[in-house]
C-alpha cells in the first residue's frame, strides 16, 4: 500500500507540473471578457467593444499599461476567432501556438500510456454523433445597415423531435461479434447492432431568430446559428448560416472599406468653383468644396468618409467622389463663342491618342 501511495503521490506531482506548464500564458479568454463557451460572434463583438476604449486613436498620453492591454486584447482576439488556433489554445495553452499543435493527449504522452489510477491511462474513442444538414440562406441587407448596424428578425420554422407512441431502432452500428464453435474453435462475424429508442415525430415549430448587421459586415459574410439547421433523429442538428448579401445602392458604391459616388456640377459650376453637401448613410453631411477648375473625371477623396472596419470600427475607409460636366444645351452665337474663346483664353488642342491604354504608351 506504501508503495501504491508514494506511485500515485509522484503521478499527481507530474501531472501539477504538466497542467501549470499547459496552462501557461495569458489567459485570453479573462482579457476579452467571455466564457470559454462562447460563440466566434460574441468574441468579436466583445473585441470591438473593447478596442473602441482601448484603441490609441482615443488616448492621448503615452500610456504604457493601456498599450499594453490593446496588444494583449489583439492577440487574444487573433487566437480566439481563429478555430484551428483556438482548438490548439485550448488543449495547450499559449506555449502550444508558440510551439505548434503538440497533437495527441500531453498527459497519456507523458506517462506512456501507463494508467496510474487517474484515468488517463487507456482511451476511448467516442463513438461519432450523426449530425443533421446545415442550411445556409441569403439575407438582403442594405448599405445604410452595414453601416450603422442593424437588429432584424427572422422567423424560422424549424422541424423539432416530438414523442410518440412506441419504439424505435437507433443508434445502429457494425459490431464484431464472436461465436464459438467448439472447444477452442470461434467465429468473427460483423453484425448491426441497435438500441431501442423512444418513438419520436418531427413537429414543425416557428422561431423568431435575431440576427445582428454589425458595422462593417461584408458581402458575403456568414452569420452563423450552431444547431439551428436540419434536424437529426438520432443526433444533433446542424447549423443554419445567414449570408449576407448587400442590396445595390443608388448613391454610393462599396470597394472593401471604400465608398465611392458621382456627382454632377454644371460647366459654369465647374470652371469658377463650387461647395456642396453630399447626404451620408448615417444622415450627417459630407461637405464637397472646389474652388479651381473642376475637369470631366476628376476624384476627390474625403479621409474616414467611407464604411467602419469591421474589425476595428475607430478605422474608416475613404470616400471617393467623381465628378461629371453637364455641358449646356443649344447653340452659342457667334459674339458669345469669341467671348467665351477671350475667357478662356486656351490654344485650339486636337491630340488622337489611346486614353484606355495612355498609361502603357506613356
Amino acid at each position: 500500500m506504501a508503495a501504491f501511495g508514494v506511485k500515485q503521490v509522484l503521478s499527481l506531482t507530474i501531472l501539477l507540473i504538466l497542467i501549470v506548464q499547459t496552462l501557461g500564458g495569458r489567459d485570453f479568454y479573462k482579457i476579452l471578457g467571455v466564457s470559454k463557451s462562447a460563440t466566434t460572434n460574441q468574441i468579436k463583438k466583445a473585441y470591438r467593444k473593447m478596442a473602441k476604449e482601448l484603441h490609441p486613436d482615443k488616448r492621448r498620453d503615452d500610456d504604457e499599461e493601456a498599450n499594453e492591454q490593446f496588444q494583449d486584447l489583439g492577440a487574444a482576439y487573433e487566437v480566439l476567432s481563429d478555430a484551428e488556433k483556438r482548438k490548439i489554445y485550448d488543449k495547450h495553452g499559449e506555449e502550444g501556438l508558440k510551439k505548434g499543435d503538440m497533437s495527441g493527449d500531453p498527459f497519456s504522452s507523458f506517462f506512456g500510456g501507463f494508467d496510474f489510477g487517474f484515468g488517463f491511462g487507456g482511451q476511448e474513442k467516442d463513438r461519432e454523433i450523426p449530425k443533421g444538414g446545415d442550411v445556409t440562406m441569403n439575407l438582403d441587407v442594405t448599405l445604410e445597415e452595414l453601416y450603422n448596424g442593424n437588429f432584424i428578425e427572422i422567423i424560422r420554422y424549424k422541424p423539432v423531435a416530438k414523442p410518440a407512441k412506441g419504439t424505435r431502432k437507433c443508434n445502429c452500428r457494425t459490431e464484431m461479434v464472436t461465436q464459438s464453435l467448439g472447444p477452442g474453435r470461434f467465429q468473427m462475424t460483423q453484425q448491426q447492432v441497435c438500441d431501442d429508442c423512444p418513438n419520436v415525430k418531427m413537429v414543425p415549430e416557428e422561431k423568431v431568430l435575431e440576427v445582428e448587421i454589425e458595422p462593417g459586415m461584408r458581402d458575403g459574410q456568414e452569420y452563423p446559428f450552431v444547431a439551428e439547421g436540419e434536424p437529426h433523429i438520432d443526433g444533433e442538428p446542424g447549423d443554419l448560416r445567414f449570408k449576407i448579401k448587400q442590396i445595390k445602392h443608388r448613391q454610393f458604391e462599396r470597394r472593401g472599406d471604400d465608398l465611392f459616388t458621382n456627382v454632377t456640377v454644371s460647366l459654369s459650376d465647374a470652371l469658377t468653383g463650387f461647395e456642396m453637401e453630399i447626404k451620408h448613410l448615417d444622415n450627417h453631411m459630407v461637405n464637397i468644396k472646389r474652388d479651381k477648375i473642376t475637369w470631366p473625371g476628376a476624384r476627390m477623396r474625403k479621409s474616414h468618409e467611407g464604411m467602419p472596419n469591421y474589425e476595428n470600427n475607430n478605422v474608416k475607409g475613404s470616400l471617393f467622389v467623381t465628378f461629371d460636366i453637364d455641358f449646356p444645351k443649344g447653340t452659342l452665337t457667334n459674339e458669345q463663342i469669341e467671348g467665351i474663346k477671350t475667357i478662356l483664353n486656351q490654344d485650339t488642342v486636337k491630340t488622337v491618342y489611346n486614353g484606355l491604354q495612355m498609361d502603357h504608351f506613356s
